[in-house]
């Protein structure tokens, strides 16, 4: 592999910074900002959370690299013509099938939230949003779901919200609902561990799914060492993209959603292709079913997307496909000076850490 640039800038001349509002308050923002840039492979996009520190946001510049095809610090790199899109093997859907998300909102948004998404067989719905104290609120919100949408397959997640014996008390009022599974109640894979241990000897028919556990653990496979969770829960650039994500997906040998980190269409694209190359086993069919229900529906969660006509669910579904941008939106969505800067000299300290990383061995 030849020597790589210590200048990020000097690898990837042109980026844009874009900041895009949001329908409504999720994850206690109301604008997500996001930084996009082209390789020979298309677009891709670097959108780590702006508290997440450099190590932990390394790994996200490092799917976005890979997605792009552009070199990766210690790997080899994947080539490509402009615009390729990887083939799908004849088992592999040119769409997958999606959920709706409701964010913690009030009753009254329940309705609108939801009919943004068309035609949907399955809902996650965030619970937990003040921890325990917001459970009479999501009760009324699930309630309110039930009514409005009897038959459909119901997930919660709580973002590591509860301690493990308000995750008890918030699992045995949630049992009612008929939950596909019960996302992250708990931090820390031990603690996911004792919670399905105490939710088994209560005879609660709730099913765990890992997600924090998986994403920030130091050793990902640790949830499935412990039996903590059912289902794991993979997001392509926490987890370093998507042949890293895919990995851990097949040495877990547990069934897998792939989900949003709440990206644009452009960071979608990279979910679809992980969703479309995931097994189909005896446990992930019994437990979601034939078509699992990908959480990459979360474009309708922005009141404007780098394209016109993005990865928005249609009837159910997003296909797998690259997106590039439309330049007049790269124009009007994009950040001030100020925060273009401040995510230039992000991607500088990601691109260290990387390359710190390879060249220490």
């Amino acid at each position: 592999m030849t020597a790589l640039p210590a200048s990020f800038a000097d690898l990837v001349p042109r980026v844009h910074v874009l900041r895009l509002p949001m329908v409504t308050r999720f994850r206690g923002i109301t604008e997500r900002e996001i930084l996009l840039f082209e390789g020979p492979l298309g677009w891709a996009e670097f959108s780590p959370f702006v508290e997440y520190d450099a190590r932990e946001s390394s790994r996200w510049l490092q799917a976005a690299l890979e997605f792009a095809g552009l070199p990766v610090p210690g790997r080899e790199p994947i080539h490509g013509a402009p615009g390729d899109v990887p083939e799908n093997r004849a088992d592999e859907p040119a769409f997958v099938e999606v959920n709706a998300t409701l964010p913690a909102a009030g009753v009254d948004e329940v309705e609108p939230i939801l009919a943004r998404y068309g035609a949907v067989s399955t809902v996650k719905a965030k619970v937990a949003e003040h921890g325990l104290a917001s459970l009479p609120e999501d009760l009324a919100r699930l309630r309110e779901l039930r009514r409005l949408f009897p038959d459909v397959v119901l997930r919660l997640d709580a973002n590591a919200k509860y301690t493990l014996a308000e995750a008890v008390e918030a699992s045995e009022a949630f049992a009612e609902f008929d939950l596909q599974y019960f996302e992250q109640p708990v931090p820390g894979v031990e603690d996911l561990a004792r919670l399905r241990e105490r939710l088994a000897a209560r005879d609660l028919p709730v099913r765990l799914a890992a997600d924090e556990s998986i994403r920030k653990a130091e050793d990902p496979l640790r949830v499935a060492a412990l039996g903590a969770a059912e289902v794991v829960i993979v997001k392509v650039q926490p987890l370093g993209g998507v042949a890293a994500a895919a990995e851990i997906v097949q040495r877990s040998g547990l069934p897998a959603v792939v989900s949003s980190a709440l990206e644009s269409s452009v960071g979608l694209a990279a979910g679809a292709e992980l969703a479309a190359r995931l097994p189909r086993t005896p446990s992930s069919r019994d437990i979601l079913g034939e078509h699992p229900a990908c959480g990459l529906g979360t474009a309708r969660l922005f009141a404007a997307d780098v394209v016109a006509d993005g990865l928005v669910p249609v009837d159910g579904r997003i296909p797998v496909t690259r997106i590039a941008p439309d330049p007049q939106r790269l124009k009007a969505l994009a950040a001030d000076p100020g925060r273009s800067a401040w995510w230039a000299a992000r991607a500088q300290e990601c691109w260290d850490v990387l390359r710190s990383v390879s060249l220490n061995g």
